[in-house]
């Protein structure tokens, strides 16, 4: 049954990237039940008092996606990571915000054990991990993907072999590696 949907969703995002406008309409039907559970799985990282509510994470990510051009939609999960990808930019973007105000009142501390990269708690230094993730993104950028695209996507390791064109196998090894790798950042 996912195979048909999926088979679906790729042909409007063609016919989307194709010109055809009415593609889009039918294609956010479609996808906005997915997209909302995505941005339920980031917002239960988020802090108590975020203002950002889970319907208006999805709004946004629909209205910059609508402003999206010279995309050559190959499948259901690249739109997905892609839609991924603005969630947390807009997440960062509001946390960075929220902590303008606090500049100079010390350095954000980040214990690894209660990070939700790690764990399903909820995470107060989305801006921290963002950086360290940033940082990761130097030195094995394939694997910050990975990581971008499970943790922030919540894409499954066939979903993210596919967008990336590697195997479950390496989405699994590199998975494990980014883990280490931040987890050793994190407990400088």
């Amino acid at each position: 049954m996912a195979l048909p949907r999926s088979a679906e969703i790729t042909g409007l995002l063609r016919a989307w990237s194709g010109g055809d406008q009415t593609a889009l309409d039918r294609l956010a039907a479609k996808v906005y039940d997915e997209l909302h559970r995505m941005a339920r799985h980031f917002m239960r990282n988020e802090r108590a008092g975020n203002t950002l509510q889970t319907t208006a994470l999805v709004n946004e990510v629909y209205l910059r996606l609508v402003d999206v051009k010279n995309v050559d939609w190959q499948q259901r999960a690249q739109f997905f990571a892609i839609s991924a990808q603005m969630m947390r930019r807009i997440l960062v973007d509001a946390a960075r915000a929220r902590g303008s105000h606090k500049r100079g009142q010390g350095a954000i501390k980040v214990n690894v054990d209660q990070t939700a990269f790690l764990s399903r708690e909820r995470d107060p230094s989305l801006v921290a991990l963002d950086e360290a993730l940033e940082a990761f993104s130097t030195v094995a950028p394939r694997q910050a993907k990975v990581v971008e695209l499970r943790y922030f996507g919540g894409l499954t390791e066939e979903e993210i072999a596919e967008v990336l064109k590697i195997s479950a196998r390496t989405v699994r090894r590199d998975w494990e590696f980014a883990k280490s790798w931040l987890a050793r950042e994190f407990s400088r």
